[in-house]
């Protein structure tokens, strides 16, 4: 079985999307191109239940093949590790059952296998999680609303990085805001193996206006095609630069 990248966006937002396509839509894109958006909704501290605009959290994560979650900001450093995790298990999971239908033809299912059989192959699962390469794009909501939770989401990336920091696998991270001051959104920070540089960078980060959540995932899918691109203009000027961990 060949080990790959995992791309994953991670959206965190707290409300609705309230400018250009259905975010939905570019969501189910980013899945057609191979990356997950997986989306986390934070939640007010003195709401009892989930408003009608987070519904979209769901939708969005639903059809770009991710996992979604609501969150009060004090639980969210949590939540992101959880939610980043149970993604790569989810999609791995997926490549597996893929390759047992190539195996063993189109009928036959992970859920179908034997118990014993099933945990040998969550063993494989597990040991791809931690040998494959992760990328995630971290996508953050600075509208208005979320002035009062960015620092909460800073510590949750650094969090992030930290657990990931264990894995046998290359982690890289990046980090754009929406909405930019100019366009869509803002690159805070590129491709790094770590995020603890960001506490330099998000002080600097403002929130305000809207919130084109739709145009920010194109965008995000944009960003990692232009990655791939340079990294392969890199591979033709200097052969093996990126072979480590492949």
């Amino acid at each position: 079985m060949k080990k790959g990248t995992l791309k994953q966006i991670l959206l965190i937002t707290d409300g609705c999307s309230n400018k250009g396509e259905d975010p939905a839509v570019t969501a189910a894109l980013a899945m057609q191109q191979g990356m997950t958006v997986n989306v986390i909704g934070i939640l007010e501290d003195d709401q009892t239940e989930s408003p009608d605009g987070l519904q979209e959290v769901e939708d969005i994560a639903s059809s770009g093949g991710g996992i979604s979650q609501l969150v009060y900001k004090q639980a969210l450093a949590e939540t992101v590790q959880t939610v980043t995790k149970q993604a790569m298990t989810q999609t791995l999971q997926g490549f597996v059952n893929q390759e047992l239908k190539q195996i063993l033809g189109p009928e036959q299912s992970l859920e179908e296998i034997e118990p014993e059989k099933r945990g040998e192959i969550m063993e494989v699962v597990e040991d791809m999680g931690e040998t494959c390469d992760l990328e995630v794009l971290v996508l953050t909501d600075t509208s208005a609303s979320m002035y009062d939770k960015l620092p909460t989401v800073k510590e949750a990336l650094i969090d992030l990085s930290i657990s990931l920091n264990a894995r046998i696998g290359r982690n890289r991270f990046s980090i754009f805001s929406f909405p930019g001051k100019r366009k869509d959104i803002d690159n805070v920070l590129d491709w790094s193996p770590k995020l603890d540089s960001i506490s330099t960078i998000f002080p600097k980060l403002t929130s305000g206006g809207i919130t084109p959540t739709g145009p920010a995932i194109r965008e995000a899918i944009y960003q990692f095609g232009k990655k791939g691109l340079l990294e392969n203009m890199r591979d033709e000027d200097g052969p093996g630069m990126e072979e480590t961990g492949h």
